[in-house]
Formats: C-alpha cells, sequence, structure tokens
C-alpha cells in the first residue's frame, strides 16, 4: 500500500508490474503437474499396503509378491520424491508471484477434488458393504489414504499465507456440488426402496437376493454422507457467500437444471402412472406401479433441492437471478416440446400399424404427461406476457441458443425422415411399415419447428434498432452495466487492489469504461460482498486519467482517483 499511495502523491513515476515470463510459467506447470503425478503414486501405493495390512491371517506378499513390489516401489520412490517436490514449491510461495500464478491454484483445486471424490466414495461403499454383511478392506485402505491426501491439501489451501489467490473458493463449490449429488442418489434410492414397498403392499421385496430395507439402509448412508461433505463444504469452508463466477454457475446448474429436470421429470413420470392406471389398462397394475416409487422420490427431493436453492438465488446478483431462470425455462420447455412430439407420434401410431413397442393410448398418456407438467412450468418462468427489460442482454443470448439447438435438430430430423422416405422409395419391402417408421421423427420435428419459430420471432421483436451515434466513438456510453445517463468515458487507466477472483471485475470496469486494468492481489478481503455491479457504478462520471480501486472485506470499497 506504500507504493500505491507515493504513487498517489506524484513520488513515484511508474508502479512495477507483478508478471512473469512464459519460462517461469512453464517452469511451474511443469512443477505442478510432477507434484501431482507423485502425490496420486504415492497414494496408490500407500493403498496397497494398507489393503495387505487389513486382510488379517494373510501373509504380508501372500501369493502376490509382484503386488506387493509395486506398492512398496511406489510407497518408497514416488513418497520421497512428492515431498522433495512439495518442499520446493512450498518454500517458493513465500514470493507472491507464485501464490499468484494460475498452476498453483489449478494443482490444489484439481488435488482436493480429486481426493475428496475418491475418499468419501469408497468410505460410503465400505460402510455401505457392512450393512451387506460383507468387508471392503481395498475401499477402506483407499479411502484412508486418500483422507489423508484430502486433509494436507486442504490445509495448503487455507493456509493464511501461502494460499492460492487464483480459483479462490473452486474446490469448496467443487465438494459442495459433490456432496449435494451423493445426497441426492442417496436420499432417491431410500424414498424410492420405501415408496416400492408400500405400493407393492409386499412385506419385503427381495433385490438381488436381499431384503428390501438393504437398499434403504444403503441409500440412507450414502445420503447422510453426502450430506456431511455438503455441510462441510457449504458452512464450514462458506462457499455459499461466494460471489464469483465458478460459485454462480455451480449454482445455476444445481437450481435452474439439475433441481428441475428431478421435480419435472419425477412429476411427470408420476402423472403418467396415474393416467396409465385411470385409462390403460393393457398391463397389470404392479408392472405401471413399477417406476412410480422413484418418479414421487425424484419430485420430492427436487423440490427440496428447489425449495432450499432458490432462496440461494434470490440473495445473488441480477445476473445470476437471471442466468437460472432461464436455465429453468429451458428445462420446461424441452418437457413441453417432448410432450409436443409424443403426442404428434401416438396420433401417427393411431393409424397405423404399430410394429413394437407402446400403442398410441400409452403414448398419447406419456405426451399429455409431459405437455402438462412442462407446459405450465414453462409459461410460469418464461412469462411471456411480462414486460421484458432491455438491459437483459442473457435474454438474447438464450432466444439465439435455444433456437440454434432447435434448428440443428430439425434439420438432423428431416435428414432422417428423407432417408427413411427415399429406402422406402427404393425397397417395396419397407415402404409397407414407411409410417411407423417416420413417425417418432415427424412428432420431433414438428416440436423443434414450433420450438426454434417461437423464439426466432421473439429474438427478431426484441432485436435492438440500429442508431447512428451523435458523437465521436471515445465519448459513447456502454450501457452494458446498466449505466444509461452516466458520463463519457475519460478514463485511461485503473488498478485494481482485490483479494478475491479478479477476472469478473475487470470484465465489468473494461466493458463500462473501456480503461486498461492492472490488478494487484492482495491478502485479504477474501469472500467480499462487493460485486462487479457495485466496482463499476462507483466509477460512473469518472474523468481522470487514472483511477485507485481497493477493494476490502465486509462490503469496503475506496476509488482514488490520481492525476497521473
Amino acid at each position: 500500500m506504500t507504493e500505491t499511495l507515493q504513487t498517489a502523491t506524484g513520488t513515484a513515476q511508474q508502479l512495477p508490474q507483478q508478471r512473469s515470463g512464459p519460462l517461469s510459467t512453464v517452469r511451474r506447470l511443469i512443477v505442478v503437474i510432477l507434484l501431482f503425478s507423485m502425490v496420486v503414486i504415492a497414494a496408490i501405493g500407500v493403498t496397497g499396503l494398507l489393503e495387505r495390512a487389513f486382510e488379517s491371517g494373510s501373509a504380508l506378499a501372500g501369493s502376490d509378491a509382484s503386488g506387493l513390489a509395486r506398492s512398496l516401489a511406489f510407497t518408497l520412490i514416488a513418497g520421497p520424491l512428492a515431498a522433495l517436490l512439495w518442499w520446493f514449491v512450498w518454500k517458493s510461495l513465500r514470493d507472491h508471484r507464485e501464490r499468484s500464478s494460475v498452476s498453483w491454484a489449478l494443482y490444489l483445486t484439481a488435488m482436493c477434488s480429486l481426493a475428496l471424490i475418491t475418499s468419501a466414495s469408497t468410505l460410503l461403499a465400505t460402510l455401505a458393504s457392512l450393512v451387506g454383511g460383507y468387508w471392503l478392506p481395498d475401499n477402506l485402505a483407499i479411502a484412508i489414504a486418500w483422507l489423508l491426501v484430502w486433509v494436507w491439501h486442504v490445509w495448503m489451501t487455507r493456509h493464511p499465507a501461502k494460499r492460492p489467490t487464483r480459483l479462490v473458493g473452486v474446490p469448496w463449490v467443487i465438494g459442495s456440488v459433490f456432496g449435494l449429488a451423493l445426497f441426492v442418489g442417496g436420499s432417491i434410492t431410500a424414498l424410492s426402496q420405501v415408496l416400492d414397498t408400500a405400493l407393492s403392499g409386499a412385506a419385503q421385496i427381495a433385490t438381488f437376493g436381499r431384503p428390501w430395507w438393504h437398499a434403504v439402509a444403503t441409500g440412507l448412508i450414502w445420503a447422510a454422507g453426502g450430506a456431511v461433505v455438503w455441510w462441510w463444504h457449504w458452512f464450514v469452508t462458506n462457499a455459499r457467500s461466494l460471489r464469483s463466477g465458478f460459485a454462480a454457475l455451480a449454482l445455476v446448474l444445481v437450481t435452474g437444471l439439475g433441481g428441475m429436470v428431478l421435480a419435472l421429470g419425477g412429476l411427470a413420470t408420476a402423472l403418467y402412472i396415474a393416467l396409465r392406471l385411470g385409462f390403460d389398462r393393457g398391463e397389470s397394475v404392479l408392472v405401471v406401479l413399477e417406476p412410480a416409487g422413484t418418479a414421487i422420490a425424484a419430485a420430492a427431493v427436487g423440490a427440496v433441492v428447489l425449495a432450499y436453492y432458490q432462496g440461494v438465488v434470490e440473495r445473488s446478483t441480477l445476473g445470476t437471478r437471471r442466468a437460472n431462470r432461464l436455465v429453468a425455462s429451458g428445462v420446461a420447455l424441452a418437457g413441453a416440446a417432448t410432450g409436443v412430439g409424443i403426442i404428434v407420434n401416438s396420433a401417427l401410431a393411431a393409424v397405423s400399424t404399430p410394429l413394437a413397442g407402446s400403442g398410441p393410448l400409452t403414448l398419447l398418456l406419456a405426451g399429455v404427461s409431459a405437455l402438462a407438467v412442462g407446459g405450465p412450468a414453462w409459461w410460469l418462468i418464461w412469462r411471456p406476457t411480462a414486460p421484458v427489460d432491455p438491459t437483459d442482454s442473457g435474454r438474447r443470448v438464450y432466444l439465439a441458443v435455444v433456437f440454434g439447438i432447435s434448428a440443428v435438430v430439425a434439420l438432423i430430423t428431416l435428414l432422417v425422415l428423407a432417408f427413411r422416405i427415399l429406402e422406402s422409395t427404393l425397397d417395396s419391402g419397407v415402404a409397407a411399415g414407411l409410417l411407423e417408421q417416420v413417425r417418432a421423427p415427424l412428432g420431433l420435428l414438428l416440436a423443434t419447428v414450433l420450438v426454434a419459430a417461437y423464439h426466432f420471432a421473439i429474438w427478431r421483436r426484441e432485436r435492438p434498432e440500429p442508431s447512428v451515434a451523435s458523437g465521436p466513438p471515445d465519448v459513447q456510453v456502454s450501457d452494458a452495466q446498466g449505466l444509461a445517463g452516466a458520463e463519457p468515458r475519460s478514463l485511461g487507466e485503473v488498478i485494481l487492489v482485490i483479494g478475491s477472483d479478479p477476472e469478473p471485475y475487470v470484465r465489468a470496469i473494461q466493458s463500462a469504461t473501456g480503461a486498461t486494468v492492472t490488478v494487484w492481489q492482495r491478502e485479504d478481503a477474501l469472500g467480499s460482498t462487493v460485486s462487479p455491479d457495485d466496482v463499476v457504478h462507483a466509477l460512473a462520471g469518472a474523468s481522470a486519467p487514472r483511477a485507485l480501486i481497493t477493494v476490502g472485506s465486509e462490503g469496503a470499497l475506496d476509488v482514488i482517483y490520481l492525476s497521473h
């Protein structure tokens, strides 16, 4: 900060550049790749030795002397090499340029994620195997070895003086998503088994020769383990307060994509089963009810995920809320379009002679279920009659993406239709079943054409009209950040002092002002609540050659305009 103040008072002519050349970048990359490889090999060696130790009553080498030799070689060679490389890297982290390197951040992110996924999965698999009455010493050995690796790298990631300044919080976000996935999978497994047992009316259902409660207990173990992993990353490491671009992306994928797919898919399947019970008696009730437990469980767990994470989304930035709404709208739209395609398919099946597969009524009920769930959900999320925010650039991108995907699917489907028609024309044996072969592609083609036409029309209607600039280009005001009415750009350089990921802030500043941005990483201010929009608004109307911005923790934001 002393160097910055000297610059502000004009006693220093130039700030030093915290940059490194390509040789240093290559050196760092080679070192972390070697370190990553040695740690993985050493962990494999330790795993083999632990597995032999857990196999009580067997000789140390047994009948697999080569396996023991491999484990010893991996442990005794890769282990010391990993320690030596780590000591070299750890010592170099006293230099701020090493801490701010992307390679160091990528190494810790990759190793923390790999160790967590491996140790948690194998540990939970070991506990689940105990419920079934069998012992998996190899899984326990893997879990212990990689748990030690994970604890070691988490300590480095949270070290106050040598933790990375890039990709801040990315391992915690990945861990929280992984834990949530384990919880969701285990919960659906346990709940679906309970529901299937209740719906079947049987006292016990054998699953692979085991009683029904075994699957319930196994699912609960995975759900409990996933909940612990999620809780530790979400609350202890405070992943819920991160405002980086990666955290926002993960939040949108979990809420708008994962939660919506589970909730809408499970609800549509449950509705389809109910309609079949009422109108389609072609199969026995037990056969129709077979997927009911999984469908209801998926809908219930998806609803729980949506209920919690939707509140997190509402407390996030405007861009995150808009992106989540667009992704959720796309999921609902896909369900509704699938329903339209299946309904068309069933209508064509009614006038043709089905060769195999479901009958027209079964297809019709499936299409009605998908449309009845996806259609209203899309209408509520997309709100086609609501006023459109002209500053929402993500909406225009969404319209273009949906139109493009629909057009590509329609083109591929059209090629399939052309192939089927030409094949039936050239081969008289195929012509008799032409309608049966093209009814599914025809239904998909109609649905995709409707989706593409609607979104293209909306995109054309909302496309901004070209306007002629009234002044030279260097005084035009960008409204990318919603700063309509701001004074003309006059900043030449912005010096940004920040402790979190600087990329979103750099993009926002450059988009709004056109200034050159120099980033200085600070060691504190992690988890700052200052958003890129706040920084851009603080620069509105700036008129100075240079500006110094310091982003601190707990919402602190200072802007100092410099004359030189």
